[in-house]
């Protein structure tokens, strides 16, 4: 999954961005509000950390800017402002959840889950298909009751055909998932990862839709 970080602190943010990248998603990183809405317009997020206390305009207007238009993904607001009319402000203009800094980054990955269990209606953790179980949290995959070793954007490309099972998923789909900016993306990429996914789960998981993508199905 990609994700929007909306910091301005330059050491938090990046300390963010690093953690998250480290626990498997792509995440881009912005320092004000204009930035966002800017990065909004060109990629699809499926999750946006937003902090409050943004120069210029702040977070909770942003918050409301992107409701209003229609942003219909997980944000989680991360802020140092702990006090009872903030969380209500926040949650009142939309966020899935309020995140006290600081924070440990295993709390923040599972919050990020579980504000995207909600929105695509109550997820599992587990996701199953015939012989192959995927923990979400974890980050493992079995094939017949044994762990099988994957990388992260295999194991992210895998999460995201099970979760959109029987879906046709573009190339730039799961490219738009999975690379965050900056990233170098050679033109086979995905197509390389869904053949060592085949090599250790077998050829017939994923199909190929000739000059579209690819599926799991049902």
């Amino acid at each position: 999954m990609r994700i929007l970080l909306v910091e301005d602190d330059p050491q938090l943010g990046r300390a963010t961005q690093l953690g998250l990248d480290q626990a498997g998603y792509a995440v881009d990183w912005v320092q004000n509000s204009e930035a966002a809405q800017t990065s909004i317009k060109i990629h699809k997020y499926g999750c946006i950390l937003l902090d409050l206390g943004l120069p210029k305009e702040d977070g909770l207007s942003l918050l409301k800017k992107l409701r209003t238009s229609g942003f219909n993904e997980a944000i989680l607001i991360v802020t140092a402002r702990d006090q009872i009319p903030d969380r209500i402000n926040g949650l009142d203009a939309g966020a899935d959840d309020f995140v006290i800094k600081p924070f440990d980054l295993d709390e923040l990955a599972a919050r990020i889950r579980s504000a995207r269990r909600r929105l695509i209606g109550g997820a599992r953790e587990i996701l199953k298909h015939r012989e192959i179980a995927l923990d979400i949290a974890a980050r493992k995959v079995k094939l017949n009751d044994e762990f099988i070793t994957i990388t992260t954007r295999e194991f992210n490309i895998l999460q995201m055909l099970l979760e959109h099972i029987g879906q046709i998923m573009t190339r730039g789909q799961l490219e738009e998932a999975l690379y965050s900016w900056g990233e170098e993306i050679e033109s086979n990429a995905i197509q390389v990862h869904v053949h060592h996914l085949r090599k250790k789960l077998g050829k017939d998981l994923i199909r190929t839709v000739h000059a579209i993508g690819y599926v799991i199905d049902k």
